[in-house]
């Protein structure tokens, strides 16, 4: 599978989006182990903490990772969005139990890969401290979240983790998200993103960067760049 940096026709940016989205994880877990024997995310680990990770479900399907960036707004990608009934378990690690569960009631997107979410009730929770404007360093470590798929797994049904997962990734250069947008380019570290991490956080010194919106799910991964956005954000979420 190609790497995919999108900016031309519809056909190349749908292939790319299912780099990262995929159906639900049906497979039962145990809790994990601490150990660095785990290989989620593709490799990296599991995530020892993350309050302001969301787990995104379309009409009660596992689909999606996202943060909640304010008490009532939730920021992921909006190609995690279409399929509506969109609902969220926030602040818990394991996407099955804890934290709190919300409902969208409104949903507004972007021309680049990211959308908005206006949550049901107010929630309360760690929120996501979100970037300002400005260039992430190339060679900066940063570290990727999502319940996403743990391997290469074909439709990737069975294969997502029940728990937060986390990897470090190295920022290579700016390029464009699935929709054309300005987005910050990755290379594997101790992990890579892979179906059911779409619309999840890049994190750069604890500040969410980006937002995950493509991966070849073996050595590059796009996030949209949510610092070169942040004006959009905050003239809806006001945040």
């Amino acid at each position: 599978m190609r790497t995919h940096r999108v900016w031309a026709s519809a056909a190349t940016a749908a292939l790319s989006l299912l780099a990262l989205f995929a159906p639900t994880a049906t497979a039962s877990e145990q809790a994990p182990a601490r150990t660095a024997a785990v290989q989620p995310i593709i490799g990296g680990g599991y995530a020892q903490s993350g309050p302001w990770a969301a787990r995104l479900f379309s009409n009660g399907r596992e689909t999606c990772t996202a943060t909640i960036i304010a008490p009532t707004w939730i920021l992921t990608a909006k190609h995690c969005v279409t399929g509506g009934g969109l609902s969220f378990r926030i602040g818990s690690l394991d996407q099955h139990s804890g934290g709190t569960v919300a409902n969208g009631v409104q949903t507004y997107t972007h021309s680049s890969d990211l959308a908005l979410v206006r949550l049901d009730r107010s929630v309360s929770a760690t929120y996501a401290r979100l970037g300002q404007p400005g260039p992430v360093t190339v060679g900066q470590n940063v570290q990727v979240y999502g319940w996403g798929a743990t391997s290469q797994c074909g439709s990737e049904a069975t294969c997502q983790s029940r728990y937060l997962k986390v990897a470090n990734v190295t920022v290579t250069s700016g390029c464009r998200d699935a929709y054309g947008g300005s987005a910050i380019c990755a290379r594997r570290g101790d992990g890579i993103t892979a179906g059911g991490d779409s619309g999840g956080p890049m994190m750069a010194n604890g500040v969410q960067v980006g937002v995950a919106s493509t991966s070849d799910r073996q050595t590059t991964t796009a996030y949209t760049n949510v610092t070169a956005y942040r004006s959009w954000i905050q003239s809806i979420a006001g945040v």
